[in-house]
């Protein structure tokens, strides 16, 4: 979910208009998403003049609606490559029937994990030993509560027990857990909550709907103050990730320039979560020694079954910031200001990018670079989320 195509309004197209999202999951069974012909659902909310884009975008725009009067733009993604979904389809189908093609619920209902699952009351630590997502890497007991009461597929969530989710249900978690916890955390950490993540509108088949955001990258040739403004906004959520209300410490386990966007009101969110990890500060990881190398089919939907995990040990404070030193400061920051202020700012990235000193913390490394850029951005109506609370407070 990294690549993000050219929007099509940009390319003289227009974009696919969707209406009433919450009706793919009434009549095409939003569990069968694990099926080709999950498509058929998308194709309902489009105009018969439009055709879905081709299958090799892995995310483009779309005009969404639930009212049919009033639209908004959104980002419509696959949950991973075609490619990666079709050999992952096969390898479904050649590794547990032995066949060439098959019915993709019937073989994972197989299963052993998934067999453990349906017995269960509750989303155990043990039930998602092994899977690849960088969210379940280090999994608490409260964490996997959140993700069951905050599962927004399902009728009546609010409850830590999966007595609410049907089979297909709980396949359908199991499954988007295997292959990317993208649409999973935009759920449990909503937007409207202060999370620093986009708005989860829906999804079809293996298609997910999300509120619309521009790719860091469209701004790495902006104005100075804009640059500014970013940068610092990149640093509040870096901020936020490491210390909030909950107790959750948040980490990336790579960035890069699609990982962050910008709404059209000039904020920055975290646009691609697929690649954030979690270690919850409270309670700890509830995993005992040995589970996090258990390997089975849903470890390796879509990577490869030799791939080594990182110990949740071995993920320190600055972790992220390092990161975001070295992929992504340096193109939006670089030759944007005059000397001597680009020189304290090189300076300090090329300090960060090679992992800070080992007795500064990172609010400090983060505080330094903000005192850095904050007298360089600007006040006007192209920052339209702090604008005009910015002309009569220095808090914005």
């Amino acid at each position: 979910m990294t690549e993000m195509s050219e929007p099509a309004h940009a390319r003289g197209q227009a974009p696919p208009l969707l209406a009433n999202l919450h009706l793919c999951g009434k009549s095409f069974e939003r569990g069968m998403w694990l099926e080709p012909k999950a498509k058929a659902g998308f194709d309902t909310w489009l105009s018969s003049r439009l055709k879905l884009p081709p299958s090799y975008l892995l995310s483009y725009s779309g005009n969404y609606t639930d009212d049919a009067k009033s639209w908004r733009l959104v980002d419509i993604t696959r949950l991973t490559t075609k490619y990666q979904h079709d050999r992952a389809d096969k390898r479904i189908c050649t590794s547990l029937l032995k066949t060439k093609t098959c019915s993709l619920e019937h073989a994972l209902r197989r299963t052993h994990r998934f067999q453990k699952w349906l017995r269960a009351k509750r989303l155990t630590p043990d039930l998602v030993q092994g899977l690849s997502s960088p969210m379940l890497r280090c999994p608490s007991q409260r964490l996997l509560d959140r993700i069951v009461r905050r599962y927004a597929e399902v009728p009546d969530a609010g409850s830590i027990y999966m007595d609410h989710l049907t089979d297909r249900d709980k396949l359908r978690l199991l499954y988007t857990l295997s292959v990317n916890s993208h649409p999973i955390l935009l759920q449990i950490f909503p937007d409207v909550e202060g999370w620093p993540f986009p708005r989860y509108l829906g999804s079809c088949g293996r298609l997910v709907v999300s509120a619309s955001t521009r790719p860091l990258r469209d701004f790495y040739g902006a104005a100075p103050e804009v640059a500014a403004d970013l940068a610092l906004q990149l640093l509040a959520v870096l901020r936020s990730m490491g210390t909030n209300d909950l107790n959750y410490f948040f980490y990336f386990t790579h960035v890069d320039a699609g990982t962050f966007g910008v709404f059209s009101n000039g904020h920055l969110f975290i646009r691609d979560a697929s690649m954030l990890g979690i270690i919850d500060k409270e309670e700890g990881s509830q995993l005992i020694d040995g589970q996090q190398e258990y390997k089975d089919i849903f470890s390796c939907l879509t990577v490869d079954c030799q791939s080594a995990f990182v110990s949740c040990n071995s993920i320190r404070e600055k972790h992220s910031l390092v990161m975001v030193c070295q992929e992504l400061l340096p193109k939006l920051l670089k030759g944007k200001f005059l000397q001597p202020v680009q020189e304290k700012i090189d300076s300090f990235l090329q300090h960060c990018a090679n992992g800070l000193a080992d007795d500064q913390g990172v609010n400090e490394a983060v505080a330094t670079l903000a005192e850095l850029l904050k007298p360089l951005r600007s006040c006007d109506s192209r920052f339209a989320y702090r604008y005009p609370d910015c002309k009569y407070s220095d808090k914005y």
